[in-house]
């Protein structure tokens, strides 16, 4: 691969790293909920993991990630067969597949929430999703995390207001199952990246996107998290990388996931907020 690039987005950022959460996945289902987790899974799919598969999120099974924007009308997909929703089963309840999903609320546990926010279950503040598949898709197959906007909001102290999905807490592990059973990969945020590999499958600082400082992690996560000796920076996209985004989003619809999308490395952005300080 070429050199890092000089010139790439926060969100050109995350795609980035969020693709290295499949690079040892081999032939699995990649699911990206969201536009962003989808262009990672499909850089992944079109750099160093040719055996990653993905569906067009209707009918059929992909062997080439199809664009998300400014697709030419009538450009056939490289579809390798049908997958209905029972091969899709087949694939969850095998292991046999990797998500990048977007949680409301994370917690010290790794248990999730996306169904409702509020202290009462049966009248909350703010009615989400409702848990959907999270329970079984938490307990049979790999899951990572996109956050868009990293705050204790997201990583919230305590357990999150409902849990709907399996995490490393042994107060609420299934029969049969053990903390080691759980799989809980990457956790991509606006500010770092991170794991559950901590002491006790504690979360962990992975890397620091370029000119963000451990103090602001700490300071926007409701929980105590792992801090390793040395934290390095999370590597630029390169520019090989960035063609492939490209070209998967030439209407550059990734630029509204993020609030302003600033540039990659806001290093400049610390410094003149410094001075102003």
């Amino acid at each position: 691969m070429s050199n890092a690039a000089q010139d790439y987005t926060l969100a050109e950022l995350m795609i980035a790293a969020g693709a290295e959460a499949f690079r040892n996945d081999g032939e699995v289902l990649a699911t990206g909920i969201g536009l962003i987790p989808r262009l990672a899974a499909s850089l992944a799919m079109k750099t160093f993991n040719p055996d990653l598969m993905m569906t067009d999120s209707e009918a059929f099974l992909l062997s080439e990630p199809n664009p998300v924007s400014g697709r030419v009308p009538g450009q056939p997909q490289a579809q390798e067969c049908w997958m209905g929703f029972s091969r899709i089963f087949d694939n969850v309840w095998s292991g046999k597949r990797h998500a990048m999903v977007g949680p409301t609320q994370i917690d010290q546990y790794g248990q999730a929430n996306i169904s409702a926010l509020g202290d009462s279950y049966q009248k909350p503040k703010v009615q989400m999703l409702g848990v959907r598949g999270f329970p079984g898709n938490s307990i049979s197959h790999a899951n990572s995390f996109f956050v868009p906007a990293h705050s204790a909001r997201v990583f919230v102290e305590g357990e999150c207001d409902v849990v709907s999905s399996i995490g490393y807490n042994p107060a609420r592990l299934p029969r049969g199952y053990q903390l080691d059973d759980i799989d809980i990969r990457l956790v991509i945020t606006d500010l770092c990246v991170m794991d559950w590999q901590g002491p006790d499958h504690q979360l962990r600082l992975l890397s620091l996107h370029p000119g963000i400082s451990v103090e602001q992690v700490v300071e926007n996560t409701g929980f105590e998290i792992c801090l390793p000796e040395n934290i390095p920076t999370t590597p630029a996209p390169t520019e090989e990388q960035l063609q492939i985004i490209r070209a998967l989003d030439p209407l550059n619809l990734r630029a509204k996931q993020l609030k302003d999308n600033p540039p990659g490395d806001r290093s400049a952005v610390t410094k003149l907020q410094a001075v102003g300080a």
